[in-house]
């Protein structure tokens, strides 16, 4: 009981009105899920790309390529995702949260092409300056959308369905990057925009953007095609309709952004954001072959990149298992110790075989199993979570602008990231690098413990509600907690 009553884990039960349906997976949510995660599975493979490719771009006869022009094509997409994460917020507002996405599949599609086609390392740059910059627009949007537009009671499983997609194309990319080179992946990356265009074509604009645009009609059927022919909607669209008469987007200033009111759930995104890239995800993400060729490790670079890929991709399946049982904090706390226990190990083994000298051959599976226990422990929440909780907490009337910050600031850190990795293990060694993550880890866990609140099972408006210290109407969804099932009478 003590658990249950503590303030981040806990919010007040109401009666639930009849006029309110059970929470269910309908077919409408589920599709609407697929369909924007197929553009994670696009970000997923374009950030996986650099690890195969730039190992037969190096070697390849038919464009040449230099280490710094290297480290471009794989900084330059973060850099241009942190333009798009900028350019998103006020897509999102004023074109809406769908169209905002469609419009990122045809210049996916020019990138690739451009890349695949490419005679000289310009071109594949552009390429990847082109994809960048829809992968910064669609990161900032799918959250939004899918916070927007599925029932919080499984918000939690179907709101990381773009995460788990999204580990999908980086398997995709490490599986065929065994077997194509640079411009045949490439092409394979050409193909990925196609479906996603269709399935987008089948799914509504968001019910909110409708209503904050005045067009509570088109609010009305996509909201019910979203619960279901048969569900009852109209308790939801009014408390959607309370919400938005708060939110005339015309008022909305820098200063008002800014306010107090609002910071606390700006700043909680943003330091979501800062542990999950500072983590040092992305430099093993981009650079995978090159740490196995660095460690020596006994198993072949490219097999390791596709374990890792599959344990990447398994492991988020976990946490969507987790989410809505364990909730958001418990699942962060895991992340934080497991990330921190293995780059630290990771770290050892480096600095034993570099500065001690001694000899770590027989301990050549390692690296691998370390890298492999690092990222489930960051897709099982520090992955995936970040990028939930930002569709959840950002007020919805500043949600645009505010997630259009979080989200170029999280590519600045991508970015930094990225292109420094190499730099940094220069500096201080394998060993060091590793450590540094680590312990930006290990200060990640007590970021969590003392800011973040848990948001499983909750409306939107009552998360605003919590975060800003607006009162809403009484007649809420009732919580989560009173769908536990009660515990064996042994227990």
């Amino acid at each position: 009981m003590k658990i249950l009553m503590r303030a981040d884990t806990h919010y007040s039960i109401a009666v639930r009105s009849s006029e309110y349906d059970e929470p269910k997976y309908t077919f409408s949510q589920v599709l609407a899920a697929i369909a924007v995660s197929l553009g994670s599975m696009i970000v997923g493979f374009s950030s996986a790309y650099t690890s195969p490719a730039l190992v037969t771009m190096e070697n390849s006869t038919t464009i040449t390529v230099t280490k710094e022009q290297a480290s471009w094509v794989g900084g330059l997409m973060p850099l241009a995702a942190l333009a798009g994460g900028v350019l998103g917020g006020p897509l999102v507002d004023y074109i809406g949260r769908r169209r905002t996405i469609l419009f990122t599949a045809p210049p996916f599609f020019v990138g690739w092409i451009l890349i695949a086609t490419a005679s000289v390392v310009h071109l594949v740059l552009l390429g990847r300056a082109v994809c960048g910059l829809c992968v910064g627009i669609g990161s900032l949007a799918f959250p939004v959308y899918l916070g927007e537009a599925i029932q919080p009671e499984v918000r939690g499983i179907l709101g990381l369905f773009p995460t788990a997609i999204g580990n999908i194309g980086i398997l995709v990319c490490y599986s065929a990057g065994k077997y194509l080179n640079w411009s045949e992946l490439a092409y394979l990356g050409a193909a990925l925009p196609v479906p996603f265009f269709i399935l987008m074509l089948m799914i509504p604009e968001t019910p909110q953007w409708y209503i904050s645009r005045g067009r509570t009609d088109e609010a009305r059927k996509a909201l019910q095609w979203l619960r279901g022919k048969n569900a009852h909607i109209e308790n939801e669209m009014r408390d959607m309709a309370l919400t938005s008469a708060d939110c005339d987007d015309s008022t909305l200033i820098i200063k008002e952004l800014l306010s107090k009111k609002y910071m606390k759930s700006i700043l909680i995104s943003l330091g979501l954001m800062a542990f999950q890239q500072l983590s040092g995800i992305n430099a093993v993400i981009f650079y995978t072959v090159d740490i196995f060729k660095m460690s020596g490790s006994a198993v072949d670079e490219n097999l390791s990149t596709i374990i890792v890929g599959v344990v990447n991709f398994v492991s988020t399946f976990l946490a969507t298992v987790l989410i809505d049982l364990a909730g958001r904090k418990v699942l962060l706390y895991i992340s934080s110790v497991v990330m921190t226990v293995t780059l630290i190990i990771l770290g050892t083994f480096f600095y034993v075989r570099d500065n001690l000298h001694l000899d770590v051959s027989t301990l050549g599976w390692l690296p691998l199993t370390s890298v492999m226990i690092y990222l489930l422990g960051f897709s099982l929440a520090f992955g995936p979570i970040p990028w939930l909780m930002m569709g959840e907490i950002l007020p919805a009337k500043v949600r645009g602008p505010a997630a259009s910050i979080c989200t170029a600031f999280n590519w600045l850190c991508t970015f930094i990231v990225t292109k420094t990795f190499h730099n940094i293990i220069e500096g201080v060694g394998p060993s060091g690098t590793f450590w540094l993550f680590g312990s930006i880890c290990f200060v990640g866990l007590f970021f969590v413990i003392v800011f973040v609140p848990e948001t499983r099972g909750k409306s939107l408006e009552q998360i605003e509600n919590k975060l800003t210290g607006r009162v809403l109407p009484k007649t809420r969804r009732l919580s989560s907690i009173v769908y536990m099932k009660p515990l064996p009478s042994g227990c």
